[in-house]
């Protein structure tokens, strides 16, 4: 059997963390998905999905992501059941979070005001870690010249050069 959820969508507010009575970090969140087609109005929709993750990776999620945050999750589908107070039996259908990625850069002014959170958890940090291209240092790519940058001129290249 297979039950494999890969999302690509945007935190639809902050994480709600808890802990459960014996100390374990637990979150639960809904991310907005686009679909892949326009409706009748030329619109995107989006579906909303629910989504619980655990432990620690729940703590980093929290503690690097908020509401409008890009990111992709991966997990599988799990459904549950619970009475509410009113005696009727309600059925959830959720996310269970395995792992995630922050897929766009924070801006300048959260970079700075979580600079010191980021390197206190950065040992324990597993899931999330930004793309190499948001890590780079300002400094080394300024002194590497890019030949195809603002030239304007078309590229010369030959078939010996094409990988194919």
């Amino acid at each position: 059997m297979i039950n494999n959820v890969v999302l690509v969508g945007r935190l639809t507010k902050d994480l709600d963390l808890r802990y459960t009575s014996n100390g374990t970090a637990v979150a639960t969140f809904s991310i907005a998905v686009n679909r892949s087609f326009t409706n009748q109005e030329g619109k995107r929709d989006a579906d909303f999905i629910n989504c619980v993750i655990w432990r620690k990776s729940a703590e980093s999620m929290a503690n690097f992501t908020r509401k409008g945050s890009l990111v992709g999750i991966e997990g599988h589908i799990q459904t549950r059941s619970y009475d509410n107070q009113q005696g009727q039996k309600v059925y959830v259908t959720e996310v269970v979070v395995e792992a995630f990625s922050l897929l766009e850069p924070k801006n300048k002014d959260s970079n700075k005001e979580s600079s010191n959170t980021r390197n206190d958890h950065s040992n324990n940090y597993n899931y999330g870690d930004e793309p190499k291209s948001y890590q780079s240092n300002n400094n080394a790519a300024s002194n590497n010249h890019d030949p195809f940058d603002k030239s304007g001129q078309p590229i010369d290249v030959s078939d010996d050069d094409l990988p194919f």
